[in-house]
């Protein structure tokens, strides 16, 4: 895996600084930055088949808009065990509040204490899984492919040690870019965060493209 490559290819793009430009003020607007996501979900299957210029024009930025959406709403799907199990805490904590006996709200303290944790371990587990999920959108474009956890499993599994860099790795640029975003006046955090998702969508394009998935069409 080629990390500085990851980082400088934004620069070496003519256009780069329009492109970047475009997605801060796009990323910058609520909802409509899901076209920014798209953009980045455009950019990952560029880099996977080997573009030497793989940031994308701005010339589709509807196609982007339902990428993004999608890319939402299947992070959501993932996200409703946790959001239900959040629910049933919320629940017992107003029963607790309510009880009278002290081993009935000891009870249920440790059903929130357990549930509290389930829910932790599933945000972590879904939070690895989720960019091997995206990878497996970029190369087939349908909305099912976030959900076949079979192929997803095997992007992972295929190359584990690089994926796992490669998360660790984007989580540095991202937090780079968060704070060289609060020094550009915190409105420039939509700037660099962008610059970041781009820096992700490259690392996460050469592992699709190194498993040759997207190559022979398996995905």
């Amino acid at each position: 895996m080629d990390i500085g490559r990851s980082v400088g290819y934004v620069f070496e793009d003519r256009d780069w600084g329009r492109k970047v430009l475009i997605g801060g003020v796009v990323n910058l607007i609520p909802i409509v930055s899901l076209a920014a996501v798209g953009y980045s979900v455009r950019t990952l299957r560029n880099v996977a088949l080997g573009l030497e210029r793989p940031l994308p024009d701005w010339d589709d930025f509807g196609g982007d808009f339902v990428k993004g959406l999608l890319v939402a709403v299947a992070g959501l799907i993932y996200g409703l065990p946790a959001i239900l199990v959040n629910v049933v805490v919320s629940v017992l904590s107003a029963v607790a509040q309510s009880g009278r006996s002290d081993d009935a709200v000891g009870f249920v303290g440790l059903c929130i204490a357990a549930l509290s944790c389930l829910v932790a371990l599933y945000a972590f587990v879904v939070a690895l899984w989720t960019p091997a999920a995206t990878m497996n959108y970029a190369a087939s474009g349908e909305f099912s492919a976030f959900f076949q956890f079979g192929r997803i499993w095997g992007l992972i599994s295929e190359n584990l040690g690089g994926y796992i860099l490669a998360l660790l790795v984007s989580a540095a640029a991202a937090f780079v870019a968060a704070l060289a975003g609060i020094v550009l006046c915190v409105i420039g955090v939509a700037f660099t965060s962008f610059v970041a998702m781009l820096v992700y969508a490259h690392l996460l394009g050469q592992l699709l493209g190194e498993s040759g998935r997207l190559a022979a069409g398996q995905v």
